[in-house]
């Protein structure tokens, strides 16, 4: 039997103060909003009470950012996909930002177990003056308990929708199964990795050269510096998103190296202190 849920986040601004209307279906909650750096910036943790999804459950999520607000989203642990029979399992995360609305989408990480039949879906739809700060942070396996990814398959999707239904200005997607040893060992694909990791920043519109070199540097440095240096990349493959990718083998040190980078582009494109969520420090 199949366990659904849905749930839709409405952000928009009243008297200087960013505020959230939700509506929610089946085992899929937010907690109450915080307001660690003062009433412009919302932060909230998603919650999904059976902590994982099997084969056939759907998690259906809708955020929507109305004119000027500004919200960040995280949650409080891993989002899991079990062991399938053979049904596939899929969180779909909608996005969609106004005029100056921002928005960071902070996960903490997916894992895949083995046997998993899963898809991890991020559609995102950006006006021309909004902007927004996101990652995704894949598992696969439990290589901390010695239980690789044996079996099964991942399906990992990031789209940015063009304007009115406008072809899509960048799309990354990508099957990850598990019995191709290739990909997943070869030098040319995860080279035994467990962990990779996307964190991104997308305009609505172009972003400047001199910004967007001010971006690549930025992260470049935090890169240089950092253990899985070997392992990292930024790039911007389009004109209105700059890119961080990396390989690890624990998860923590892709998590360590996504939120400097994150700080360092916060700081960057909206001067703002890097102030992580509070729940990361539990």
């Amino acid at each position: 039997m199949s366990w659904n849920a849905a749930l839709s986040l409405n952000y928009r601004v009243a008297q200087s103060k960013t505020l959230l209307d939700f509506e929610h279906s089946g085992p899929l909650r937010v907690l109450q909003s915080l307001y660690p750096e003062g009433p412009s910036i919302c932060h909230n943790v998603l919650v999904h009470p059976p902590g994982g999804l099997a084969g056939g459950d759907a998690l259906d999520i809708h955020i929507r950012a109305a004119l000027g607000s500004h919200a960040l989203i995280t949650t409080p642990g891993a989002t899991r996909f079990y062991k399938s029979l053979g049904e596939r399992a899929v969180q779909h995360t909608r996005i969609s930002l106004e005029d100056h609305a921002r928005l960071e989408w902070l996960p903490l990480e997916t894992i895949a177990y083995s046997g998993c039949m899963a898809e991890n879906r991020l559609d995102l739809q950006l006006a021309p003056a909004a902007q927004m700060i996101g990652w995704d942070i894949s598992v696969l396996g439990l290589p901390a308990s010695e239980q690789p990814f044996a079996r099964g398959s991942l399906v990992l999707h990031t789209q940015l929708l063009g304007a009115g239904g406008a072809h899509s200005p960048w799309l990354e997607r990508g099957q990850i199964q598990a019995s191709d040893s290739r990909l997943l060992h070869s030098p040319l694909g995860l080279a035994g990795h467990s962990c990779l990791a996307t964190l991104f920043f997308i305009a609505g519109s172009s972003i400047s050269v001199p910004a967007k070199e001010q971006f690549l540097s930025e992260a470049r440095h935090i890169c240089n510096a950092h253990p899985l240096a070997a392992t990292s990349g930024v790039t911007s493959p389009q004109a209105q998103v700059i890119v961080l990718r990396t390989l690890s083998h624990h998860v923590e040190q892709a998590l360590s190296l996504c939120k400097q980078v994150r700080g360092a582009w916060r700081r960057q494109a909206w001067g703002l202190a890097d102030t992580p969520p509070r729940i990361w420090a539990m």
